[in-house]
This record gives C-alpha cells, structure tokens and sequence, in this order.
C-alpha cells in the first residue's frame, strides 16, 4: 500500500467520524426541541385547565382564588349552576319592542363532573393538577387580586410556571415564563399564543 492509499483510507475515516459528530450534534438539537415542545405542550394543557377552573370559581365566588388549596376545594366540592335564559318580546304601540328577560335555575352539577370529565380528560389526577410537568414536583404559582381600570375595581388572576424548562424562557427572570392570566390587566389569556 502506498502513501496516497493510506492516507485516502485515513481522510475517509476521518471525515466519517466528522460527519458522524456533525449529525450527532444536530440531532441532539431537534431532540431536545422537542422534548421541550412536549412538556411546554403539556403545561400549557394544564394552564388552560387551571385557567377554566379559575373561571368557574369567579362566576361562583365573585373572585379568582388566590391559592392552589381554594381553587382544589372549590373543584372537589364546589357547583356549577344550570341556568336557562328566556327572553320574551312583546311588540308595543309605534314599533317599540318591551323585552323581558327570565332567569330559571334548572340545577347543579359538580366542578369536577362539569370540567374534568372521563370523556375530556381520560387520565385527569387533581393531586397533580397545580404540579408543573417535568419540573421535578413545582408547583404552579397562583397570584389573584383586584386592581382598578377606570374607576371600577376588576378581579385579575395569574397562574405562572416558576422554573420554565426552555432557556429563552428563562431570560430576565423569567419574564417570558408560559401564564395564563395577568397581573394588570383583566385578561385570561395565556402567553403562549
């Protein structure tokens, strides 16, 4: 064998192994991406839970509750009211029209039931519900309050990850971390839109 041959045989090894790590490293990037994209997906699934929750508990209580512990009561034993709205309108002199509006309670159903149901959320555990995916056993952080928009005190509610798993979002503090809510104005959005 000679020299041109050997060294043929050792650029070829070369530029495999080369080619091998570049791919490597590739693939860890897209592997990891969407890992990341699995968990936040499953975070915010759990967000948008929480967030209706929120809901039913303002609609129940005239306020957001402020700690995991209350909105967990409040699926666990808490009611959803059945209400149907009738309207009736009554055509008066000149083309006026009088409206009438009834209100019938027709009952209620359990929060969990009404929610959470079997056909939603096959595998729903509330003990899990306020723990963050993957985060090692965090627990979401709730915040509810009222603050005042043009003279009228308005209930706000914010529920935040405290450790998010992607790192652009856990530049300035975490300022870019998945929320549903906000702490200033009266949205129930959450940021991943």
């Amino acid at each position: 064998m000679n020299l041109t041959k050997v060294l043929s045989l050792v650029f070829f090894v070369v530029a495999i192994g080369l080619g091998y790590l570049l791919w490597k490293g590739v693939n860890d990037v897209v592997e990891e991406e969407k890992r990341i994209a699995r968990i936040e997906a499953a975070i915010i699934e759990k967000l948008q839970m929480l967030r209706d929750a929120q809901l039913a508990y303002q609609a129940s209580n005239g306020k957001y509750a402020s700690t995991w512990d209350s909105l967990k009561t409040f699926i666990e034993t808490g009611q959803i009211w059945i209400v149907q709205r009738t309207e009736t309108t009554k055509l008066l002199e000149y083309g006026k029209e009088e409206i009438t509006v009834e209100f019938d309670t027709l009952g209620s159903v359990p929060v969990i039931d009404s929610l959470f149901n079997e056909t939603k959320y096959p595998d729903f555990n509330l003990e899990a519900l306020a723990v963050v995916p993957a985060s090692g056993g965090k627990m979401f952080e709730f915040f509810a309050d009222k603050i005042e928009r043009n003279s009228y005190d308005v209930n706000v509610f914010e529920i935040r990850d405290p450790a998010p798993i992607n790192p652009e979002r856990q530049l300035n503090n975490n300022e870019k971390a998945l929320k549903v809510g906000s702490r200033t104005d009266a949205s129930t959005e959450g940021n991943w839109k």
